[in-house]
């Protein structure tokens, strides 16, 4: 099983965030590719077993960077996928309950036909820029946990 986590980052929070998951995961044994999503020349389905996106949210939505690279994720070769989407924010967000780049993730990728595993994460920060709010990061390796349990019984099935 290998997956590929891809993140965009505006103040380095997202990444934190992106290779918390990654080096989580690769904890149980799964493979992991970890990509800021400027690097990504091209993408193959037939590589990957699943897919992890992440962005910072500006303005209730996704950066301009993930939102190009959701058109490289074609329909017919991620179909039944799994995936998960993850999103940094401020907390005013939430309490506003404004939208969040990482559910605009998930609504892109289940058009795609891809089976979401499990709720979106919204990692906090401070402000526009950060830092992360105390806490986010063990609270991501747990997320993390959470989703190689999912994958391996993804696996068996």
């Amino acid at each position: 099983m290998k997956g590929i986590v891809v993140y965009d980052t505006s103040y380095g929070n997202t990444k934190k965030i992106a290779e918390t998951i990654a080096e989580t995961l690769k904890e149980p044994g799964i493979e992991v590719d970890l990509f800021d999503v400027k690097d990504v020349k091209k993408l193959s389905a037939k590589d990957y077993s699943f897919l992890v996106l992440g962005s910072p949210t500006r303005f209730g939505t996704m950066s301009f960077a993930i939102r190009g690279f959701l058109g490289k994720v074609k329909s017919e070769e991620w179909m039944n996928k799994p995936f998960t989407a993850f999103d940094t924010e401020n907390p005013e967000n939430l309490e506003k309950k404004e939208y969040s780049a990482a559910e605009k993730i998930a609504a892109k990728l289940k058009d795609k036909k891809m089976n979401q595993l499990l709720p979106v994460l919204k990692a906090l920060v401070f402000d526009q820029k950060g830092p992360l709010k105390e806490g986010e990061i063990e609270r991501t390796k747990d997320y993390a946990r959470e989703l190689a349990i999912k994958l391996k019984e993804k696996k068996s099935e």
